[in-house]
């Protein structure tokens, strides 16, 4: 027994790495772009503010209001409020990454306008994925503790409820930035030239969401792996 727990002990911590190369050169790409193209002026010089306006106007979303939030690349879509949030340097900003930013987060409000199934389904599952996330762990954790098998893997079964969720998003946050590009094009925001370095800076943040599904994906692994050492073990 001890040569297996030695064994599950070494692929754990093998996942741990994996897991963090992942989530360091993820987040080292995204902001390497996003420094690289906020520096980068756009011709018509909009700002993400007004870049966001004019597509939502172009496509009858005048309702929907665009405001400044804090934080850096802290932009999002508020479906309840129907208010795309941009940072300060997105909304002030008249750069390729404030214009790529901006119309990706009004993608999400154009999916929202056409009842984008996805995001639908995205939107279903915040509950669960919340009830999972904040008691998962618990239920493993009690699980492992008390040598009660079923809340351990009752925990796994909750946990997975975050990689279902992740899965969804990630053609969610594609879909939009497809949008966004087609909108930029079409309301000559961006030049072609400037298109093409749009759609990289987009490809980038996106790449993001897809390194957080295969980090769960290796955790929940790894928690996988103690779960059934466990209980070899009775």
């Amino acid at each position: 027994m001890p040569y297996f727990y030695f064994g599950y002990d070494i692929i754990g911590w093998i996942l741990i790495i994996i897991g963090i190369i992942i989530t360091v050169t993820a987040d080292i790409y995204v902001n390497k772009s996003y420094s690289k193209y906020k520096k980068i002026q756009t011709k018509h010089e909009l700002t993400g503010c007004e870049v966001a306006r004019k597509i939502l106007d172009a496509n009858g979303l005048s309702d929907v209001y665009v405001v400044e939030t804090s934080g850096i690349l802290s932009d999002h879509y508020d479906p309840r409020r129907k208010t795309v949030r941009l940072s300060k340097d997105i909304f002030h900003g008249s750069s390729i990454a404030a214009a790529s930013v901006a119309a990706h987060e009004v993608g999400h409000a154009l999916q929202d306008k056409d009842g984008y199934m996805f995001m639908r389904i995205r939107s279903f599952l915040v509950p669960f994925t919340n009830f999972g996330s904040k008691f998962g762990y618990i239920a493993l954790f009690i699980g492992l503790i008390f040598g009660i098998m079923d809340f351990a893997w009752a925990g796994i079964g909750l946990l997975l409820l975050i990689v279902l969720f992740q899965l969804v998003t990630l053609p969610v946050e594609f879909n939009a930035s497809t949008r966004a590009g087609l909108q930029l094009k079409k309301l000559d925001v961006l030049t072609k030239g400037e298109l093409e370095q749009s759609k990289k800076m987009l490809r980038a943040a996106a790449y993001t969401y897809v390194a957080g599904l295969a980090t769960t994906i290796l955790e929940i692994l790894r928690l996988l792996l103690i779960v059934i050492g466990r209980g070899s073990d009775e």
